[in-house]
């Protein structure tokens, strides 16, 4: 069986609009939201299909605050020196500047700040 990349925006809804009566299932797994187990059993991501869905329709769940969903912390603007001497600077942060996993940044220090500057593909050449 050959897998295809998720439908997303307005061609996910499109096509679950021309799969009329199916199931669910069905129409998640037309979309591509279907893997292979180990196995070789089909499964079917009803979650991610249903959160593109709602993506898609352009609807906002969350709040401005970046929550997560799962009744996390919100962001405070304030981090603390961990034991190891490590700054950990969290996901809420990083979401709410849009930046993605291997981003980088070059690091500027001053007497009590830090400065960070991201590096573009067009500074690495």
């Amino acid at each position: 069986m050959k897998t295809m990349a998720p439908l997303t925006g307005e061609d996910l809804l499109k096509k679950v609009k021309d799969l009329g009566n199916l199931s669910k299932e069905e129409k998640a797994r037309q979309c591509g939201y279907s893997t292979m187990t180990k196995n070789g059993v089909e499964r079917v991501n009803m979650m991610k299909f249903l959160n593109a869905l709602i993506d898609a329709e352009g609807i906002q769940l969350d709040s401005k605050q970046a929550s997560n969903g799962r009744g996390g912390r919100s962001a405070s603007y304030r981090i603390s020196v961990q034991s190891n001497g490590n700054l950990l600077i969290g996901s809420a942060y990083t979401k709410q500047m849009g930046l993605n996993p291997g981003d980088e940044f070059v690091i500027t220090l001053g007497r009590k700040h830090i400065h960070l500057k991201q590096v573009d593909a067009e500074d690495e050449s």
